[in-house]
């Protein structure tokens, strides 16, 4: 594309000669040179654009090679110039050029990226199939995501074969992500029906596919539910399922205007859960309809979606949209809380302590994971967190997925009777306190509880789940009132560009809205400032309209979720802005006015 606009011969700066291969990887003087000769022209043509200066950019037209067309000759400024690149810069032809001339063909590609592709050894017959992209393998087809067909209720299974032929009527092993090698959970044997090349709008029925295609499946749907695994060996493990750099925060409640379109409704949050690989569809206790997403825009196109395509313009209520919190604590529990069974025949000791942030990001990414050996993970939280090794390995549970993981239940005791009766019963509890809170029903983080004492009813009848679940909750809830509470919201890193005259618009704006700025970077050769800012998603409804709003319609902000941070204040002064958070959510969820307090969850002896 680049040769059509420019010539067969590239200009270089810093030799002053012209070459014939621009984007020489080994010639990094060429790259920069290039660079410099085409951002110069962009620079003047966009400044005398705008600053109306016709008599100058004209005569820059025909040395470009652009042609205004005749239906725009009367444009000025923003529409004018928005015309002009996309007649010297077309993104279309840009882009396929460069994907064909500079991504690796998947025969190269996946030589090198087989570590970060499977999650078996490196070494079998699958692994190996991939490394060699051999269609002759085994089959190995990675499913990212599900395309709704004009069907209802049916998808197209879209992915990348990365090993093997898979055809029509081939009877493959379709692994969910929860598969386990060896076990039939998540796991089914079935046909394929149909394999499709998917062409945009318009899709062409194919007899079989070789590996390195990105190809559609018809029949899958029905066992996947957003991603998974397909392969003919019996011993392939799964391809690691991908990884989101955003989260569903931000949650809204649905519900049909007609009571008699629920059944409506519920196929077309099935149907959304589906062809959305990061939105969350579920009921939440109180019998609402919950549909999460990443942010506000996020949520508006899935809504659309929701309403327009799978229900076919039934009209839905949407709620208010709703942020998810986490609960934590601050400081180790002032002194061991106890709770008693119903039957005052079992007691239970327990304090907490905070876990750390970088403990629940290496659970957020997987560094520490409950399903790993326990030995190994036992000398690693040894070595990088500093834990007892002994206490590390005697982890009853970590918490429910996936905000909640990142709490673990230890066994401090000593020699106590009948203990691994009760550890099941313990831990349903404890995960049925970390994914609702006491401050406010919200699920815990970063929370570490050490079970230092159990008195037992020697008799097994009376220390049954009944018994031992809600003295557990009950415990758990004081030991968070007594270890400093506290509250985390989920944070966006907000990439705002907007011109240098504009600034204050951008730091007004953050300033309102809690913000914080991390960083500013001016952009050489450009009249732009590019501004790093982490922003509480909390605020950022409407933040886009008013940060444009103060700055003309100059700044352009891009918000991706970021941490999870701690909100300021004490949880139990009622001037401060975490208890204003907590008392808001409490109302929204119809809790008990007030904060919780800590002599309904402690008994005393």
């Amino acid at each position: 594309m680049m040769g059509k606009l420019w010539g067969d011969n590239y200009f270089d700066q810093t030799s002053k000669k012209w070459s014939t291969n621009m984007f020489d990887k080994n010639n990094k003087k060429l790259e920069r040179g290039f660079c410099s000769f085409i951002l110069k022209p962009i620079e003047a043509l966009f400044s005398a654009v705008m600053n109306h200066k016709k008599d100058v950019y004209e005569p820059m037209l025909p040395k470009l090679g652009i042609a205004i067309p005749k239906e725009n000759k009367e444009d000025v400024g923003k529409p004018l110039l928005k015309v002009l690149m996309q007649e010297w810069l077309p993104a279309a032809h840009a882009l396929l050029h460069m994907i064909c001339n500079h991504l690796p063909s998947p025969v190269i590609a996946q030589a090198y990226r087989i570590e970060n592709l499977y999650s078996g050894p490196m070494d079998d017959e699958v692994a190996k199939a991939i490394r060699s992209c051999d269609p002759n393998g085994p089959l190995c087809m990675y499913v990212s995501k599900m395309v709704p067909t004009s069907e209802k209720g049916r998808f197209y299974a879209f992915g990348r074969v990365f090993a093997g032929t898979i055809a029509t009527g081939q009877t493959v092993r379709i692994q969910g992500p929860d598969y386990v090698p060896g076990k039939k959970t998540d796991l089914y044997v079935k046909k394929i029906q149909r394999t499709i090349l998917m062409m945009g709008r318009y899709v062409e029925q194919l007899a079989d596919c070789p590996c390195g295609n990105i190809i559609g499946l018809v029949g899958v749907d029905q066992y996947l539910l957003k991603s998974g695994t397909i392969t003919t060996h019996e011993e392939a493990h799964n391809i690691v399922t991908m990884k989101y750099s955003v989260s569903p925060v931000v949650r809204v409640s649905v519900e049909p205007a007609n009571a008699s379109d629920l059944p409506k409704l519920m196929e077309g949050l099935k149907r959304l859960a589906k062809s959305d690989p990061l939105v969350q569809c579920f009921t939440a206790p109180t019998g609402e309809h919950i549909v999460a997403g990443a942010g506000e825009l996020h949520l508006e196109i899935c809504l659309k979606d929701l309403r327009d395509d799978f229900m076919k313009g039934a009209p839905v209520k949407i709620g208010k949209p709703v942020v998810s919190f986490c609960e934590t604590i601050q400081d180790d529990t002032e002194f061991a809380c106890m709770s008693k069974s119903p039957n005052k025949h079992n007691r239970l000791s327990v304090t907490c302590q905070p876990l750390g942030e970088d403990f629940c990001k290496a659970v957020d990414d997987n560094e520490i994971n409950p399903d790993e050996e326990m030995k190994l993970r036992a000398r690693k939280l040894a070595d990088d967190f500093g834990w007892d090794v002994t206490d590390a390995r005697k982890i009853w549970s970590f918490g429910l997925p996936p905000d909640g993981r990142a709490n673990v239940l230890v066994d401090n005791t000593k020699g106590i009777s009948y203990l691994a009766e009760i550890k099941d019963s313990m831990v349903g509890a404890f995960q049925q306190a970390t994914a609702a809170g006491v401050l406010c029903d919200e699920t815990m983080r970063g929370i570490r509880a050490n079970l230092l004492d159990v008195t037992l009813h020697a008799d097994a009848i009376h220390r049954g789940a009944g018994q031992i679940m809600p003295p557990t909750k009950r415990v758990l809830y004081a030991c968070q009132i007594k270890s400093k509470p506290g509250l985390m919201e989920p944070m966006y890193v907000c990439d705002i560009t907007v011109p240098n005259h504009a600034v204050s618009g951008v730091y007004t704006t953050l300033n309102g809205r809690r913000g914080q700025i991390e960083g500013k970077e001016d952009r050489p050769g450009t009249p732009l400032t590019k501004i790093k800012a982490f922003l509480p998603v909390l605020e950022s409804f409407g933040f886009a309209s008013l940060l444009r709003q103060n700055t003309g319609g100059q700044a352009f902000p891009q918000m991706i979720f970021s941490h999870w941070a701690l909100v300021s204040g004490e949880a139990y002064d009622p001037k401060s802005q975490v208890n204003t958070i907590i008392m808001a959510v409490r109302d929204r969820k119809g809790l008990k006015g007030g904060m919780p307090d800590f002599n309904e969850y402690y008994d005393k002896l």
